[in-house]
């Protein structure tokens, strides 16, 4: 019993010698939104740690998640596209290894005087700055009434989706771009709701895995990893709803009929890619609504399949990582989005 028990240790010794340590690792978010619920899960189901990596998330809105990001404070973040591409243009430094993410519920939301869109020109629109998502949402909206982005006056509020709902609320602004489940509480109180980007197929609002080339570089393996723990994540949103809102509501506290809400029309529409490639329309979507001229003119002569790489996704299908994942029901997604991936 004794050799049994002996042997036994040294056994179990050899093998927490063997285990490799975890490793560190910091991921911006720059939203607190269902664009990042994948990471909530990753965190809350395991999936970083089943991949080798000790993830601390921490929460830096635009501009100072890619900051975060350019700087090396965070390995990864999860950012829009227009605002990824960009800040990638600008000195190539940056790289997209994928796209997670189709779009938010993100409403149009006005004061109670307002009736549709046409009704805000001339108004003040509230963005948190110039040029972010928000601003260029509201451009797609807007642009569906015959409004153009000088017809009204925008007017930056600084922080997060809170601020804008803040100054909404208190009449700072006359109109604002509100994610849900925020917006669903101002819905309630009587302000109207101009419209919402995911009621139309022709706004792209996709999300993007985005790392500096230096830190893929440098660490060529830990892209993949963090797809595939993300992957995992969308899995288990997907087949595990309880699960899903306990995490989110670990991370960013919502009411949970208002959470539950989200949820069921993020699972209904398939908001998260399972094969997350970058589709090409996307991509030319963005070029055509930049808002600035002169920006607008030198990213058009840019070549980003520098900054946009979906070969990672390319070889994580061959090597049947998702058909493993997902079942090889899986196989017709794959095929159908590599035809229409930005190459």
């Amino acid at each position: 019993m004794y050799r049994f028990f002996r042997v036994s240790c040294l056994l179990a010794i050899a093998h927490l010698g063997w285990a490799q340590p975890l490793q560190k690792i910091t991921i911006n978010y720059a939203t607190r939104t269902g664009q990042v619920w994948p990471l909530y899960i990753a965190k809350e189901g395991g999936y970083y740690q089943k991949y080798g990596l000790d993830a601390t998330l921490i929460f830096a809105i635009h501009p100072a998640g890619i900051a975060m990001v350019v700087g090396g404070e965070a390995v990864m973040t999860p950012y829009t596209l227009e605002q990824s591409m960009t800040a990638a243009y600008k000195d190539g430094s940056l790289v997209a290894l994928g796209s997670p993410f189709k779009k938010s519920l993100f409403a149009l939301m006005a004061n109670k005087s307002i009736t549709r869109i046409q009704d805000l020109k001339g108004k003040r629109i509230g963005v948190s700055q110039v040029g972010d998502a928000p601003y260029n949402y509201t451009n797609g909206l807007i642009a569906k009434a015959g409004l153009k982005q000088r017809d009204v006056q925008w007017v930056p509020t600084g922080g997060d989706v809170s601020t804008r709902a803040t100054a909404l609320l208190s009449g700072r602004v006359d109109a604002t771009m509100i994610t849900a489940p925020v917006y669903f509480k101002i819905e309630q109180e009587g302000y109207t709701n101009l419209g919402n980007i995911s009621d139309y197929e022709d706004i792209y609002a996709p999300s993007v895995y985005l790392f500096k080339k230096s830190t893929v570089a440098a660490n060529p393996k830990l892209p993949e990893l963090l797809v595939k723990a993300h992957a995992e994540a969308i899995k288990r949103f997907y087949d595990d709803k309880a699960f899903a809102l306990k995490a989110y509501q670990t991370w960013d506290k919502q009411d949970p009929a208002d959470l539950e809400r989200t949820y069921d029309h993020y699972s209904r529409v398939n908001t998260y890619e399972r094969v997350p490639y970058m589709p090409a329309a996307a991509v030319q979507y963005i070029l055509d609504h930049v808002a600035d001229p002169q920006i607008s003119a030198q990213m058009r002569v840019f070549d980003f399949r520098k900054v946009i790489d979906n070969s990672l996704v390319d070889r994580l299908v061959k090597e049947g990582f998702f058909e493993n994942l997902f079942g090889p029901g899986i196989k017709a997604e794959e095929d159908r989005k590599a035809k229409l991936a930005f190459r």
